[in-house]
């Protein structure tokens, strides 16, 4: 996908230049072109203050497949009933998530059907692609059970 927004956005570009040529018998200043490609987008035009964005704006979050299950505070789970998670913030349903150590504390997780979580806690068998979603009772965490979910990091 992103190989083919590239592909028109060259081409958008390249039609800007060719124009800013043909236009530069008339015009000199409008041979100036330019191309920016960031974590943003794209953009190109011509530098006499001519602009022409590219309809690719946002970058697209690259999608991932986790194996989800979910824990709660209880002392039998965590060692512990403080509910404190590694990262020293309190355990919250809809948003506690424990993440692998490759992703930092902080990072947000959209899961795909669940919402989007932030990584606040770690776990023993937490690796890989296994993250553990927080939930306030045994009854829910059971009922959950172990998922293969779709997700992707938010910027």
């Amino acid at each position: 996908m992103r190989y083919i927004v590239f592909i028109a956005i060259i081409s958008i570009f390249t039609t800007i230049t060719v124009n800013a040529q043909n236009d530069s018998k008339k015009q000199v200043k409008k041979t100036n072109t330019y191309l920016n490609i960031d974590n943003g987008g794209l953009s190109c035009g011509i530098a006499n203050g001519e602009y022409k964005k590219a309809q690719y704006t946002e970058p697209i979050p690259e999608k991932f497949t986790i194996n989800t299950s979910a824990y709660t505070a209880a002392a039998d789970e965590c060692g512990k009933s403080d509910g404190i998670t590694a990262s020293g913030n309190k355990v919250k349903e809809n948003q506690t998530l424990a993440c692998p150590k490759n992703y930092e504390f902080g990072t947000k997780i959209h899961i795909e059907g669940m919402g989007t979580y932030i990584c606040e806690d770690r776990g023993g068998a937490i690796k890989d692609n296994r993250f553990d979603i927080y939930m306030e009772t045994k009854q829910e965490a059971f009922a959950f059970g172990r998922r293969n979910l779709i997700a992707y990091v938010v910027g």
